[in-house]
Formats: structure tokens, sequence, C-alpha cells
């Protein structure tokens, strides 16, 4: 073996042994387990969310592909409508043409070809993830089987009158030219106006008031108004109702009606109703007839609905001339600062326009009903259970979903017209004319939106097992699959629709549980974005980057590129020396220790440093294991006590680790593995099976078992770390295996290690922890008396039992090696105590007796010096925290860590003070 630890060295070859032996598919053998990917964007490259959901995956599939089970992970990527169709739009315009100059056809074929040169992108980084779903069932929502699941879907929902076209007001996205989704929409808090606007009345005052005052944020939408509205109860406005206003800025008189839903609290009590743009409004101007005037086009400019001064006009600068013209009126009564919330397109960051135009809905309410009753009912189960609240809240009130959009690339909506605009739905042009008895001479137009990228993802779990061919193998074993893995920002996107269709297509829920996972945030808890350079890309982690090509990296191609400066300096601050190369493992064992159920992460660099170094451990360990094994006896012979307590140990960690699997723990399965390996293996059960090997002491049976207990305890080790570092356990246990009598050609064939309660030797435990506690005890008086490590001492037992004496006897060559003793003496009952430094065993104190071992004075001569740099260091620290201006504006996260600065000088501080206070009472 290499002597250090090279994670670039052995990942590749490992992975496409995996891959090109087909080890990632299902075996046919065992309960049916099946993940099913939540299909990346084509267009995307692995962020941190993906690769820490991912690995959450991973260890689940591993896991119970090693348990035996029939375990299939089913990959693939989302076409990603309008995300796909921006990348390659912004190509054609860096060559100065837009789609409209290539054509439908031709600009559907470049987005074609760009997928096949550029779309493997996240599942090429998904390899170096050590991600094992069957890559030969990789789908594409556009693939010819989801294209055809998708169709039949559509087809049969609208037959079923689940599926309409109508004119409806919906969120508009006046640059990407298409209409989104609610969840598509950002509503960001800004600092605005609140412009109080005044409406003349037409026959002249009542009760001496000339005019009705309202308020908008919107004043260009005025000149679509429809009506002013009062609460019916509102009595302040009995005498106005039934009377006319005249819209400021137009001849258009409208009237003064009354509806529940103004609050006469807000504002004056009056409001201004714009059917066409505010939805609420709209819902008004239904119910009263309303006529609906749109004042825009679908580029959010002023159309010929406007007067002919704000004609031609983008609506910001429409806005700014009214509010002028109202004010040279008279009739801006004052603008005030206000604050409110703007929608914004979650892809074009532009604001988004409530807009009237033809789109295809969903009818969601009677599709809603079952799916709320499967969980109630206990069908899914949600982990943690109280995002079932969320979903709850959201199926309870849900709205029609709008699922056309305004896009070329994607599927593209089954329904045709004739002259007449009769719709007709079918797979296609043929399928028409033939379901609807239709001439060839009657016209056919097909319609030019395409479906939302959610409605094709929503068939997701049983279209990528074969559906609609209900006979398909992989649909009948997998389907409802086991474990849905995601974050709860598209519980309502995706989780909720696939519920939906799963149960309408299926008659069964898509899968039996729900984990939900947190968002992945910087060590602060800070959101990861560019502009503050704290973003993390999982393959630099996994493969080191300089810090010079690290700000190259995030800053060419910028769409902002004066941002270029302050992410440069933001990541100068960040990541000073750039980032090193920690492999895979270390990556992937960080995401699990930090997967607190329903929190977010907190990814720190000093984690993942930690867990490279548990890497390192890990090898170091084998080294030590194959040096002292290979070519030597290693059957079982005649364990130690060492031996006995190692292989208990390893059954209750056994035991543990398949529970926290088992229930979606995995911090504790990592904090548990990381323990039981650096800890118990390493630090103990190593140490102590050095005098057995190295020692003529011991018999040849006794080093026979330590050889046997070193290589069958790091086999199975290797076998619990796999699912969560799989690189270097499959290159330690090709090495182990076979001085274990194992043969197989991979780790991952080999069966999840389960407990065996009859090696559980509680005895051997309670021994092996007593003989931990005393030998820590002389160490922790080495550590306070500042006595150097491989000095021999003197120990005395005092106040023992008849226990302590029989465990001291049967250890005692063990005690005197790793402790580094030159002597073990029991003091009787009526013995003197020497002047010593004590540590406790239970209720057995140890004793090193002093003299002769210590200087005192300049013991405590170094001692006061530590002291006195902590009173220093603690004297700044709270000067800092009882600085008003430093707590105020500091980041929460800086004041805390600076807390816990202070909280860490004051126990230092405090066992220093002890310790001297020991040593001056001799």
């Amino acid at each position: 073996m290499d002597k250090t630890y090279d994670p670039h060295s052995i990942e590749q070859t490992w992975y496409q042994r995996w891959e090109d032996r087909g080890y990632f598919a299902a075996s046919g053998k065992g309960d049916p387990y099946c993940i099913v990917i939540p299909p990346p964007n084509v267009t995307g490259s692995l962020h941190m969310g993906h690769a820490f959901q991912d690995t959450i995956m991973d260890t689940l599939i591993r896991y119970h592909r090693m348990k035996g089970d029939n375990t299939l992970w089913q990959p693939g990527t989302d076409h990603a409508g309008i995300a796909t169709q921006m990348v390659v739009e912004r190509q054609l315009g860096q060559e100065g043409k837009t789609r409209h100059d290539l054509g439908r056809e031709a600009f559907t074929e470049r987005v074609w070809q760009w997928k096949a040169e550029s779309g493997g992108t996240i599942t090429r980084q998904l390899r170096r993830m050590g991600a094992s779903p069957d890559w030969a069932r990789e789908r594409f929502t556009m693939d010819e089987g989801l294209s055809a699941a998708v169709q039949e879907v559509f087809i049969k929902l609208y037959e079923e009158d689940l599926i309409y076209r109508g004119k409806r007001l919906v969120n508009w996205d006046p640059v990407l030219h298409t209409a989104i989704s609610d969840l598509e929409v950002l509503n960001v808090e800004e600092k605005g106006f609140l412009y109080h606007v005044r409406y003349p009345l037409v026959d002249g005052p009542i009760n001496g008031i000339t005019h009705l005052e309202i308020a908008t944020t919107r004043p260009e939408t005025i000149l679509a108004d429809g009506a002013l509205a009062v609460n019916p109860a509102d009595e302040r406005y009995r005498d106005f109702v039934g009377k006319q206003v005249r819209v400021p800025r137009t001849p258009r008189i409208i009237p003064i009606i009354t509806d529940d839903y103004v609050d006469p609290e807000f504002g004056t009590g009056c409001v201004k109703i714009t059917p066409a743009h505010d939805f609420n409004d709209y819902e008004v101007g239904q119910r009263h007839e309303m006529e609906v005037i749109n004042l825009f086009t679908i580029d959010a400019i002023m159309n010929e609905n406007a007067p002919p001064d704000y004609q031609g006009m983008d609506r910001f600068e429409a806005r700014d001339k009214i509010v002028k013209d109202l004010d040279a009126e008279g009739l801006l009564v004052r603008a005030e600062e206000h604050v409110y919330k703007r929608p914004y397109g979650d892809r074009s960051n532009v604001v988004i326009e409530p807009y009237l135009t033809d789109q295809w809905f969903v009818r969601a309410e009677p599709l809603a009903k079952p799916s709320i009753a499967a969980v109630k009912e206990g069908r899914i189960r949600f982990i943690p259970e109280n995002w079932s609240k969320t979903y709850y809240n959201w199926m309870e009130n849900i709205q029609d979903w709008c699922i056309s959009r305004q896009l070329w690339w994607g599927h593209r909506i089954p329904a045709w017209y004739d002259n007449y605009d009769n719709v007709y739905v079918a797979t296609d042009e043929a399928a028409v004319r033939e379901k609807y008895g239709l001439a060839d001479d009657v016209e056919l137009t097909q319609d030019e939106d395409v479906l939302d990228t959610w409605f094709s993802s929503a068939l997701w779990p049983f279209s990528t097992l074969g559906w609609p061919d209900r006979d398909d193998p992989a649909l009948k074993t997998f389907y409802p699959t086991s474990v849905l893995v995601t974050g709860f920002d598209i519980i309502f996107f995706w989780v909720a629709r696939m519920i939906m269709f799963g149960l309408k297509f299926m008659d069964e829920v898509p899968f039996r549980q729900v984990y939900i996972h947190g968002l992945v945030r910087d060590a602060d808890g800070n959101k990861m974005s560019k502009s503050k350079g704290n973003v993390l890309d999982p393959l630099d982690l996994i493969d080191g980057i300089s810090l010079d090509d690290l700000i190259a990296k995030r800053t060419s191609g910028l769409m902002q590129p004066e941002m270029a400066p302050r992410i440069e300096a933001a990541t100068r601050r960040h990541f000073p020396d750039g980032i090193p190369a920690y492999g895979s493992d270390a990556l992937r064992f960080t995401f699990v220790a930090l997967a607190t159920t329903g929190r977010d992460i907190r990814f720190d660099l000093g984690r993942i440093e930690g867990y490279r170094n548990f890497c390192n451990k890990l090898w170091n360990a084998t080294r030590y294991v194959l040096q002292n094994t290979e070519g030597e006896d290693c059957t079982a012979g005649s364990p130690t006590l060492a031996d006995r307590w190692i292989v208990a140990r390893l059954q209750q960690v056994s035991e543990d680790i398949g529970r926290h699997i088992e229930g979606y723990r995995f911090d504790l399965m990592a904090r548990d593995l990381y323990e039981f390996v650096w800890n118990d293996y390493c630090d103990w059960y190593i140490e102590l099976s050095k005098p057995v090997l190295y020692s003529d002491d011991y018999p040849v049976e006794a080093k026979k078992a330590a050889r046997h207990t070193l290589v069958t305890v790091l086999e199975s080790i290797l076998r619990l770390l796999h699912p969560v570092m799989p690189y270097i356990t499959e290159e330690l246990w090709q090495r182990v295996a076979p001085l274990a009598w194992i043969a197989g050609d991979t780790i991952m064939q080999r069966d999840y290690p389960q407990a065996n309660q009859s090696l559980v030797d509680e005895d051997a435990i309670a021994e092996l922890e007593w003989v931990k506690a005393f030998i820590m005890g002389v160490r922790q008086i080495r550590s306070e008396m500042d006595i150097k490590p491989g000095k021999p001492l003197p120990l005395v037992c005092q106040h023992g039992n008849e226990k302590d004496r029989e465990s001291l006897e049967r250890n005692r060559a063990l005690l005197t090696t790793l402790a580094r003793l030159e002597s073990i003496d029991w003091l009787e009952a009526d013995g003197e105590a020497p002047e010593a430094a004590t540590s406790l065993v239970g209720d057995m104190q140890l004793l090193i007796p002093l003299a002769g071992l210590i200087d005192k004075e300049a013991e405590l001569a170094r001692l006061q010096k530590n002291i006195d740099k902590l009173e220093q260091d603690t004297a700044r620290i709270n000067a800092k925290l009882k600085n008003e201006n430093f707590v105020a504006r500091a980041p929460e996260a800086v004041v805390n860590k600076e807390k816990e600065k202070l909280a860490d000088a004051e126990s230092a501080l405090n066992s220093l003070r002890q310790q001297a206070d020991k040593i001056a009472a001799m």
C-alpha cells in the first residue's frame, strides 16, 4: 500500500470498474427497494444541494443493495423548458440572432444539438461523487417513452374534463414571453411609493365631497380601472354607492360598487378595481361583470387601450409620466414611502405582470382530495412529520394549475384547432382526424404552447418505470417506490403533483416515504450566493482549486460584469489559500454528518478537513493491519479481553448504524461510525493489540487471535462505512478481504454487517472500559503535571475494591505497557499515601508520587504564564462583547463565535487555576 492516502489515484479507477461490470443494476432478488432521482436540469451542473441529496440517496441505495434487497436507483434528467431555452437563446444572441430567425423546428433542433454536446455535464459530475444509479436505465423527460406518457396523461385528463382551456389572469413574464406558475414567482420586499389619487364624482358633490380618494402602488393601471369599490357595511360611503366617478387621465366613467373583498380599515376604505392587472380585482370584476381592459403588450409596453399620450411607453416610464400628469391636474394627493412585496420571475428576474390570456389548466381540487387522504391515512409518511402540515395547507387551498407555457422547447400541447377555434385533442393530427371524424380538407393547426416542465416531472415515478405499459416488469416490481429524497422548496412544485398523478394513473401512491432535507448554507448560516463569494462547488472540494483559478472561475461570464471586483474580494476573504483537494469520500461523510433531520446544513471547511483526516486514519490503520497480518497465521486463536471487547462493540455499533439508517438519522450514523472507527478501533484496539503482537509475554494463540480480530473487525468496518465512503472502502477491502478468507469481486456485493447478539460480551465491555479509564487517568495526570508521555512512572492504587484488584491483576502487563508505568502498587487500607497527583477510576484513586518528578516552582511559573495569557484573552473578548456597537452591527454568527471563544477561554483558565492550586498545596 502507498504510505499516504491519495483519493485522486483511486476514485476514477474504481468507478469505471463498477459501472462497466453492471454492479449498479437491480439484482432481481430480494425485496424491491427503489428511489427515483429528482431529475436535475439537463442544462445544469452539480451544486451543493444536488451533492448533498444525492449522497443521502446513494447511502440508502448502497445500504439496501448490501442488505440483499432488489435495489434500483432510477436516474434521469429534466428538459427544463425555460432554463434550457434561455441557454440556447443566449447563444443565438451572441450570434446576432433570435429563435424567430431560425423558426420553431430549426430552433428545437438547435436545442437537441446543444443537449447532445453539453447536456451530460451533471451526470458526469454525479459519477465523480460516487453516485451509483443504474445508468443503463437513464431517462430524459423528452425521450420517446416519457413523451408518449405525457401525451396520454394530457389526453385522459382532457377527456375527463380535468384539463381545460380558458382565458384567465396569469403570471406573465414580459422577458420570456410566457406564463409562469405562482410557485415560480419570487415575492421580494422592496421600498416604493403608495400614491394617493382623487377620482372626481361625475354628478357633482355629495355631502360636500367632490372626489373619492384611493391609494395604489401602481398608478399606471388606473387607466384600466373598472370600478371603485367599498365594503357594503361601511356607512361612510352609503350615499356614494351606485354613483359614478371619472377615471383620471381618461374620458371613461366607472361606477362605485360594494364588495366584501374591500377592507374598510385599510387606507380610505375605498379601492380601485382593475380586473386585467390584479388577481383579486379580476375575481371582483367577474362577480360584477366588469369590462376587462388590458393595458400591456407581451413586453409590458403600453398598448392601444391606453390613452395616446402613454402608448408605446414601458410600464415604469408610463408610471412616472402619469404621476406627473396627475399632480399637474391636481388629482395626486400625495406619494408616501411604502414597503411592499413585488413579484419577480425566478428565471428572468423581471417584475411579473398579471396578464389576461388563453391558457391550459388542470382542475386541481378533484386530484387533491385523494392526495390529502393518502397522507392522512398514513400511506405516505413525511420525514420530518411536520412537513405534512405544509403539504396539507397548500393542498387544501389549491388553485387550478396553469400548465401551458409560451415556449418552443418542451412537450408541445397535443391540441389542434380548426378555423372556428374548435379544439381537438389527440396524439397527432392523423389521430385527431380519426378520433373526431374530420375530413382531410378541414384545416387544422396545432397549439403553439408547450407544457409546464413540472407536468412531465409529475409522472416521473411511473413514467420512468415503463408506464403506460402496465405490464412492464420494472413498473410491476418497483412501483410504488420506497422513498423520495427532496428539498422542502419543491413540495408544491413536484411532490404534491407526483402524488396527485400517481394516484390518478396508477391507483397507488408514488412512494411510501418523503424524506425532506434542508438547504446547504455556509458555515455562518448564510445562503450561498456568488455575490457573497461563499459559493462552494462540490468538484472543487473533491479536486481542489487554487485561489487564482477559483477567482477566474467565479468572475468569468458574469451577467453583470461590474460585480466581478466584489466577487473577487469576497472570494479572497472566504478562501485565502484556495480550496485543498479533499476527495469524494470526505465530502460525502461531511454531508451525512451534517444531515440533522429538519434543519439546514451549515457547511464548514473545518468539518470536511476533519473527515479527510478520518480517511487518513482509516488508511493508516489498514496499513498497520496489513503489516502485521500478511503472511501470518490469522486463524481464530484464543481471544484476549481486548479482542472480545472490540468484537462486542462491533455488534453494538452494527445494530445502532442499521437503526439510524432506517430512521433517516444520517447524522447519528456518521457520529457512531466515526467514534467507533477512530476511538474504539484505531485509538484503543490497535494500541491494545501492539503488546500482544510485539511482546514475548503473550502466547501464540493470543497473537493469532489478535491478527484474526484486527482483520475481521476491519473488514466489517469497511462494509459499515461503504454506503457513505465507497471509494476508500473498496480500495482497502480488496486488500483486507483475502486475509479474512473472503472471496468476491467488490465490497458492494458483500452483506451489510448485522449484529450477532451472542458476541456481545458485557463483562468484556465493562472490564475494558475499566482498563481505558485506568490508562486515561494516568494520561490525565501526565497532562496536568506536564510530565513527558514516555517517562515511566510509579503508580499506587488506593481505596479500590476487590473487583478493582482482580481487574488490575488480570491486566497488569497491559496497563504497565500502555500507561508507561515502571511499577503498580496496591495501597492497603492502613497504608499511608504519598504526596501525589491523583485521578479516579470509579471509587479507586490512582496516585502518582511527585517526589523527584517535577520542579514545583518551575511548574507553578509555567502555569502562571499560561494563566496570564488567558486572562488577557478573556478581558479582550469581554470588552468586545460589552461594546454595543460591535454587538449591534456584527453578524449574529460572528457575535456567537466570540461568545464561544470566551466560554472556551474561561473553561481553560479555570482548569489551569485548579492545577496551580493543586501543585501549590503539595
